[in-house]
């Protein structure tokens, strides 16, 4: 699902710009703060409808003006081009339309055009808290499997209901009774949807790891956030006194994490920060082949910051490599472009773009 058409106004330091991009590799170079990032920056709003780069979207609209827009046009297989675009303004709204239409959630922005970062900040997928990892894993599940969505939805409005009444302090437990029916439901089925997902993934990520880097020991496991040895419901009665004392769930899917370990130790405290990396990119790149071998048939778009940093010839070659087989769009800055130049098949769609400044300008 590549973008044909990109118009970005008012992100950052970037010009207004319309750029025609190739289906495939999209390069763009140029000097540190030219606003490279920026546009990927512009992309990530348009699919997620929030920047990677700041929780606040002040600094993201350019000084003196009070909104930004993104606009695209998506070519899918043997449908009409598919339009979408939002418009977010400094008091954190925002208008999302869809083939003209408007939309409320952003869950059809994510379902309409599936993202893949890979910037200096994914080391967090492996160095941060739980959540990161969480995250990642919702995203693989929320794009495979369509009940996900639902019975997300389901499981937080139920906490949200039970931490509410927990931090009353003292309740009859009977009052918790409707909301925990509602989370252990919701919580089981989707501890179903993700061990699915992981047992799926597992093989792939080990494969497009092999790839990149020989990393003997490497394990991926899956915590689902409460004792596999008994049921939620069972959990969450035996907790309940601490639970209260605390004022909140202590256990349940939203405590879930993915582990990454090597010969029994945390990988992010034994890995290089260039093994790292590679171990990031083959997590995300294993995401790219999942959505399109068991999902909705569906390519992602690849966003790819600073890609040559910490990384030599080889293991750069192996990750264009790996880019150029799942067939599909990305977006790769870097300061100068000659190191990518012949990472490429001759084959292979590949527009060039140099960053300037705030402008940008197609080379080739």
């Amino acid at each position: 699902m590549p973008l044909k058409r990109l118009s970005v106004t008012a992100v950052r330091n970037l010009h207004p710009v319309t750029i025609f991009p190739s289906p495939r590799i999209n390069i763009l170079s140029g000097a540190n703060g030219s606003g490279k990032t920026s546009l990927l920056e512009a992309v990530h709003i348009l699919g997620l409808a929030r920047s990677f780069r700041s929780t606040r979207l002040q600094p993201v609209i350019q000084y003196e003006q009070n909104a930004c827009t993104v606009f695209a046009e998506i070519e899918r297989p043997s449908v009409p081009l598919c339009s979408m675009g939002i418009t977010r303004n400094k008091q954190a709204d925002y208008e999302i339309r869809v083939n003209g239409q408007n939309v409320k959630s952003t869950a059809q922005l994510a379902e309409t055009l599936p993202l893949q970062l890979i910037n200096p900040d994914s080391f967090r997928l492996l160095e941060g808290a739980p959540k990161q990892r969480r995250q990642y894993l919702d995203w693989g599940v929320f794009h495979v499997e369509h009940r996900f969505l639902p019975a997300w939805q389901r499981l937080q409005k139920s906490l949200k209901q039970r931490n509410s009444l927990l931090r009353r302090g003292r309740i009859e437990r009977s009052m918790l009774s409707p909301w925990e029916t509602e989370l252990v439901a919701a919580g089981e089925q989707i501890d179903l949807f993700r061990r699915e997902y992981i047992s799926q993934l597992k093989p792939v990520f080990e494969a497009v790891l092999s790839e990149l880097l020989r990393l003997d020991g490497l394990s991926l496991s899956y915590y689902r956030g409460w004792d596999k040895e008994r049921s939620l419901a069972e959990v969450l009665d035996s907790q309940f006194d601490r639970d209260l004392s605390i004022g909140h769930t202590q256990s349940g899917p939203q405590r879930a994490d993915l582990r990454l370990r090597i010969q029994g130790l945390n990988a992010a405290e034994v890995l290089s920060r260039g093994q790292q990396k590679l171990v990031v990119c083959a997590l995300k790149l294993a995401q790219g082949r999942m959505l399109k071998e068991f999902g909705r048939q569906q390519d992602c778009v690849f966003l790819v910051d600073d890609l040559p940093s910490e990384l030599d010839q080889n293991h750069r070659q192996a990750l264009c490599s790996l880019l150029e087989s799942l067939d599909c769009q990305v977006f790769i800055t870097c300061v100068e472009p000659e190191p990518l130049l012949n990472c490429w098949k001759k084959e292979t769609p590949l527009s060039m773009f140099h960053v300037e400044h705030g402008h940008i300008v197609q080379t080739e």
